[in-house]
């Protein structure tokens, strides 16, 4: 991969690619292999971009279908994973983030089904409705309705109400 390609049409979107990736993992082993795999299919993907939809579309939807593949590998071998927040200090240690409140709604967004953790990302990233729908592959209708109830489900989460 050129560091050209990856100055001008990955590292802009830095930020969201990191953001899926720490969704979808618990160490910071995985999160390192997830963000480099995202990377990776970028790069090979670059010449199917029809430019049907923005870069940054492409580049949400890449990155959400690699969490996604990595995650049903990861559990279709059979390799340890939970899908649960960790202990607090091995999220602290892995992730080496120090605002408690950000790690607190990881962990609950790791509790999500893995499309309402997408969903929630999109929206975090103040996606329109049909923006996520068209990253996600479903219609704009059901995306307003949807944020609602993840958002709930995710108050419950951290008011401790459910495990």
């Amino acid at each position: 991969m050129s560091s050209d390609f990856y100055n001008t049409s990955i590292l802009p979107f830095k930020g969201i690619i990191i953001k899926l990736c720490r969704a979808y993992t618990n160490s910071q082993e995985d999160f390192e292999d997830y963000y480099q795999e995202v990377c990776l299919q970028i790069w090979r993907s670059k010449e199917n971009f029809r430019e049907e939809s923005e870069w940054s579309t492409w580049v949400y939807r890449i990155s959400l279908n690699v969490c996604l593949t990595l995650l049903k590998k990861k559990k279709n071998n059979n390799q340890h994973f939970v899908s649960d927040a960790l202990p607090a200090e091995e999220t602290e240690d892995n992730f080496a983030f120090s605002d408690e409140s950000l790690n607190l709604l990881y962990d609950a967004i790791r509790k999500l089904s893995e499309i309402d953790r997408a969903v929630i990302m999109l929206y975090l990233e103040q996606k329109s409705h049909q923006e996520i729908a068209d990253i996600i592959g479903t219609n704009s209708n059901n995306i307003g309705v949807r944020v609602q109830r993840i958002k709930m489900r995710l108050k419950k989460i951290l008011d401790g109400k459910i495990n």
